[in-house]
């Protein structure tokens, strides 16, 4: 049986990699899919293959840095589909890079923006709807960095991330009584557009597959199956967990 059939899932952040694969998901497993992020071109070619394999998709491009946008998603949902079940606010950038010293104001702003601030608003959004429903599955994805292992000049990205694990039990200890369940995913190194720009040589990539216990890295394909778990049933009685996905990455890493 679909795990979460006849839910309704909203996946933030879908144009590629972990959102992709986990939209794809959901929709082959029941879910009515509602799909966002800033690239309007793939977010249509997204919603054309899940109609293709007999989904249900609707997209919405925008900025996930707006206030305005995380309301708009909602609202689609809830004008397409009459409620909101789910919700994977996975949007994320490496913002600027380099010595803390050197980050720059407006680079530290935009990887909170994106990171933190973009999934708060979000949430926002999605648990007040969710409210209306009876309850519901908010999950963010954060990292590994910051929680676990350190990497120098990663100050940002690691402080943002850090922050939605703060968010994720801060959001499950409020709206726990009724019935939202929120928890963050956290992956170690994945095969994605973000991993590919950040280690772009085979020495670095050979380094970082190394840090895993498993000796490999994920394919986005693995970690939306742990996001499905977390949005469905399975995981009744898991609620404000930081779930690592890393390979074992943080029990290798000194």
């Amino acid at each position: 049986m679909p795990r979460i059939k006849d839910k309704v899932a909203l996946v933030v952040g879908a144009s590629s990699g972990i959102g992709h694969a986990t939209a794809k998901l959901f929709a082959a497993e029941g879910a009515k899919v509602v799909v966002g992020a800033r690239r309007k071109d793939e977010l249509d070619a997204l919603v054309s293959e899940i109609a293709a394999a007999g989904g249900d998709a609707v997209a919405l491009a925008g900025d996930v840095r707006s206030e305005d946008y995380a309301q708009a998603l909602v609202a689609l949902a809830s004008e397409r589909y009459g409620r909101l079940d789910i919700a994977f606010n996975n949007a994320g950038t490496l913002g600027e890079k380099g010595p803390s010293t050197g980050i720059s104001a407006a680079g530290w702003n935009d990887a909170l923006a994106i990171n933190l601030t973009g999934s708060f608003f979000g949430a926002k959004h999605q648990i007040a709807q969710m409210l209306k429903n009876g309850g519901g599955s908010v999950i963010f994805t954060s990292t590994f960095v910051g929680h676990t292992t350190a990497f120098p000049g990663l100050a940002a990205y690691a402080a943002s991330k850090s922050g939605l694990i703060g968010l994720t039990q801060a959001l499950a200890a409020e709206f726990g009584p009724q019935g939202v369940r929120v928890n963050a995913v956290l992956p170690g190194a994945v095969e994605t557009e973000m991993y590919r720009e950040a280690n772009d040589t085979p020495e670095t990539q050979a380094f970082i597959t190394g840090l895993h216990a498993l000796k490999r890295i994920a394919r986005a394909e693995e970690l939306a199956h742990s996001v499905l778990y977390l949005a469905s049933d399975d995981s009744s009685f898991v609620s404000g967990t930081a779930h690592l996905v890393d390979g074992g990455l943080s029990i290798t890493r000194s």
